[in-house]
C-alpha cells in the first residue's frame, strides 16, 4: 500500500511590514480560495455616483454567519473567504434606505459580482431586490466548470460514482480502461493532459488515489467508486490558466466542498440493487450459463442544528456490497494429460494413451487441484479449453462526518472526516492470466482530516488556516 500526508497552511494577507502595507493600502488580498467563494462589488446612488463608507452585511441563509465590510472611496466592497451557499446582502447607510439583495448562491471558487444601487430615503425604510449573482466570471481568467448539489443528486450516476459528472465541462474526456484482470477505474483527461497530473481537493485538502508509477490518481475505493453523493455540495473543474492557490499538477483541479448541516435538519437514507435477473449471457457462457451478479448500495445521510446560528453537524455512511462472476476463459490440461497419458499428436510420436514417460504417479492427483476441468474436447497440441466465472467479491464501507462552529463574527471553524475501507477479491490473482485458483485480496483504505479557522481582522484583512491530513 502507498501512504502519502499533506499538511497546508494558507495564511491570507501578510505578517509583519506586509499586514502595514496591507492596512495603509486598505486592499484585501485572497489566495487559497480552493473552497471557498467572495463577494464582491461597488455601492452606488441611483445617479450613479460611487457611495464610500456604506456598511455592509453579508448573511450566510443556511446557518446565519454573518461578515461585515465597509465600502471604500472608491465605493467598492469585498468579502472573501466565504462558504458556498445561498446569501443575503445587508446596506446601512445614514440618508439612504436600507437594501437588502437576496437569491445569492455562491459556488465554489467564485468571484460573484454583486453591484448595489442605494435610493436617498430615510434608513428605517427598506428596499429589496431578489437576484441571482451572474455566473460569468469578469475578475479572474481560469477556465472553470461548476457541478452543482442539484447536478450531482439528480443525473444518473452508474455506481453512485459522482466523478463521472466531471466530463460534463469542455475539454475533459474519460479514459477509463479495464486492465487484463478486469479491474477498472474511473480516469479523465482533461484538456488532453494524462490522468496522473489531475489533483483532486476536498475541503481544501488532496484527496489521494492510489499510487501509479509513482503519481497520485483518480480517489478510489474497493468498488473503484468516487463514493458519497449524498455528502457533495458540489465541486468545481479547473482546467486552465487557474491560480497560484492552485498547483502540484498540471492537469484538472478538481475542488470538491462537503455538505455542512444547516438550521434545518435535513437527511436521507437510500437502498439500491442491481442483480443478474434480466442478463443476456456472454458468448463464452454457452456452456457454463450466465455469470451472477449482485451489487447493494445502501446508506443515509443526517444533518441539522447542534445550537441553533452557532454549531452544526452532518454526516453520511455508504455501504457498497457486490458479488459479480466474470466469465474466463483458461488453457488447460487435456483428458490425456490430466491422467499422465500422451495424447494423438505427442511429439514423441507415441501411440495416444502411451504413459508419458519418467512421469511420477503421485503427480497426477495434483492436476485435479492446480487446473479447473476443461469445457471443451482436447485440442492436438493435448490441452483444452476450460470456461468459469469466478466470483468477484467486493465489500466497502465510506463515511463523512463534517462540524461547523461559528464562534463569533470574526471567528468560524470547521473539520471534516471522511473514510474509506473495503476489501476486492480479484480471482485472477493480479495478473490477467485467467487462472481462477489464485486469488488476489486487495485491501483499500483511505483518510482523509481537515481542520480549517477563519478570522476577520478588518474587513480588509482576513486569515485562514488549514490544517490536513489525507493518507491511503
Amino acid at each position: 500500500m502507498a501512504r502519502g500526508t499533506g499538511i497546508s497552511l494558507y495564511v491570507l494577507g501578510g505578517i509583519g511590514t506586509a499586514i502595514v502595507a496591507i492596512i495603509a493600502l486598505g486592499t484585501c488580498f485572497v489566495f487559497a480560495q480552493t473552497s471557498t467563494a467572495t463577494i464582491l462589488g461597488v455601492v452606488k446612488d441611483t445617479s450613479g455616483a460611487l457611495i464610500p463608507g456604506v456598511s455592509i452585511t453579508v448573511k450566510h441563509v443556511d446557518t446565519g454567519l454573518t461578515r461585515n465590510a465597509i465600502t471604500n472611496e472608491r465605493g467598492g466592497y469585498s468579502v472573501p473567504l466565504l462558504p458556498v451557499g445561498a446569501y443575503e446582502i445587508t446596506t446601512t447607510m445614514p440618508g439612504f434606505k436600507q437594501a437588502v439583495r437576496s437569491g445569492i448562491n455562491l459556488v465554489v471558487g467564485q468571484e460573484a459580482v454583486v453591484d448595489l444601487t442605494l435610493e436617498v430615503g430615510a434608513a428605517a425604510e427598506q428596499v429589496t431586490v431578489t437576484e441571482e449573482a451572474p455566473l460569468v466570471n469578469t475578475t479572474t481568467s481560469s477556465t472553470s466548470g461548476v457541478i452543482t448539489e442539484q447536478q450531482v443528486k439528480e443525473l444518473p450516476l452508474n455506481g453512485r460514482s459522482f466523478d463521472q459528472l466531471i466530463t460534463l465541462n469542455a475539454g475533459v474526456s474519460n479514459s477509463t480502461s479495464t486492465t487484463l484482470d478486469g479491474n477498472q477505474s474511473n480516469m479523465f483527461s482533461v484538456s488532453g493532459k494524462r490522468p496522473e497530473t489531475n489533483r483532486f481537493i476536498i475541503n481544501g485538502i488532496d484527496w489521494l488515489g492510489p499510487s501509479a508509477t509513482g503519481q497520485f490518481i483518480t480517489p478510489e475505493g474497493a468498488s473503484r467508486q468516487l463514493l458519497g453523493v449524498e455528502a457533495v455540495r458540489e465541486f468545481n473543474v479547473l482546467t486552465d490558466t487557474y491560480g497560484a492557490e492552485y498547483g502540484k499538477r498540471a492537469g484538472g483541479q478538481i475542488s470538491i466542498v462537503t455538505t455542512s448541516g444547516t438550521n434545518r435538519v435535513h437527511g436521507s437514507a437510500f437502498e439500491y440493487l442491481r442483480n443478474s435477473v434480466l442478463d443476456a449471457r456472454n458468448f463464452f457462457d454457452a456452456r457454463i450459463g450466465a455469470a451472477p451478479f449482485k451489487r447493494n448500495q445502501f446508506g443515509g445521510s443526517l444533518g441539522g442544528p447542534i445550537k441553533k446560528d452557532k454549531m452544526f453537524l452532518f454526516g453520511t455512511y455508504e455501504g457498497f456490497q457486490e458479488r459479480l462472476a466474470k466469465s474466463s476463459a483458461s488453457i488447460v490440461p487435456g483428458t490425456f494429460a490430466r491422467q499422465g497419458l500422451l495424447w494423438p499428436d505427442n511429439p514423441l510420436g507415441l501411440p495416444a494413451g502411451t504413459p508419458v514417460p519418467g512421469l511420477k504417479p503421485a503427480m497426477l492427483k495434483y492436476a485435479k487441484y492446480f487446473w479447473p476441468s476443461p469445457s471443451t474436447p482436447d485440442r492436438p497440441d493435448g490441452s483444452a479449453i476450460s470456461y468459469s466465472n469466478p466470483l468477484q467479491p467486493v465489500g466497502e464501507n465510506f463515511g463523512i462526518a463534517r462540524y461547523d462552529y461559528v464562534i463569533s463574527s470574526k471567528d468560524s471553524f470547521y473539520t471534516n472526516l471522511t473514510a474509506d475501507s473495503g476489501l476486492r477479491t480479484n480471482p485472477w490473482g493480479g495478473g490477467g492470466g485467467g487462472d481462477p485458483n489464485f486469488n488476489q485480496v486487495q485491501d483499500f483504505n483511505a483518510q482523509t482530516l481537515s481542520l480549517k479557522e477563519t478570522h476577520v481582522f478588518s474587513p480588509n484583512l482576513v486569515n485562514i488556516a488549514t490544517l490536513g491530513y489525507a493518507g491511503t
